[in-house]
């Protein structure tokens, strides 16, 4: 990536957009990343909140306390530093419960690929996936690392609703759902993990840059695991 490929854009004068790119692609997202990281860690003034997204970061301003020839000098110097790691800063085992009402949809994705819902539940789990971005909801985390061997077109009638605790996939995207919500997305099972808890410290268990490792989990043990989760346990697991 170059730093000529960077596109500044104003949305009035209280937000600025930079894109990396136009696709989606791990080493953009490192990109859009490590720019929110250098620009919140040099407390720009007029900087109010940052909005990374898979391959761009919304800058939302103070427009009387923002220099905007500055802040472009200072994207433009910080963009330009070498390349960012990928390497996650955390990385989460999350438990899931696939198939069955955790999830409806893992049998038609298996006959869709001609596989079994066992080879499907072993493909999803054997990535090391990370977190690209958080939302359109609050606490969904949007993952990338799914085998393209599993990517699937959405559904063709979206549901009215579907279960907070989402483990599904997209086309070439994966997802942990926080709350209950529609989605043309594929359900392939669920997690007890509340990506999203108010009241709890933190709110928002996730972060982008965070690795996810799913762990398939007997449906004997969601009972117990969501008890946890709702009382404010984390219950998925840091590895590091």
């Amino acid at each position: 990536m170059t730093l000529s490929a960077i596109r500044l854009l104003w949305c009035g004068d209280t937000a600025l957009t930079v894109e990396f790119g136009d696709r989606i692609d791990p080493d953009l997202n490192a990109r859009v990343l490590a720019l929110d990281a250098r620009l919140r860690a040099a407390d720009c003034p007029g900087l109010v909140e940052t909005v990374p997204t898979y391959r761009s970061l919304t800058l939302h301003l103070d427009p009387v306390a923002v220099d905007p020839v500055r802040l472009e000098t200072a994207i433009r110097d910080f963009a330009a530093l070498s390349a960012p790691s990928r390497a996650p800063r955390r990385v989460w085992c999350v438990p899931v419960v696939y198939g069955g009402a955790f999830g409806v949809d893992l049998d038609d994705v298996a006959g869709h690929h001609g596989l079994s819902p066992e080879a499907v539940i072993a493909w999803h789990a054997a990535p090391e996936y990370r977190v690209v971005m958080i939302g359109f909801l609050p606490g969904y985390a949007y993952l990338d690392g799914l085998d393209p061997g599993l990517a699937l077109s959405r559904r063709s009638t979206p549901r009215a609703t579907t279960p907070a605790g989402t483990i599904s996939i997209g086309g070439v995207q994966a997802l942990i759902a926080s709350i209950a919500a529609p989605s043309g997305w594929h359900l392939l099972g669920r997690t007890p993990v509340r990506a999203f808890l108010p009241g709890r410290d933190p709110v928002f268990l996730f972060e982008p840059g965070d690795g996810i490792r799913f762990v398939p989990t007997d449906p004997a043990r969601w009972d117990a695991l969501d008890r946890a989760a709702a009382a404010g346990e984390p219950v998925a697991e840091p590895v590091r």
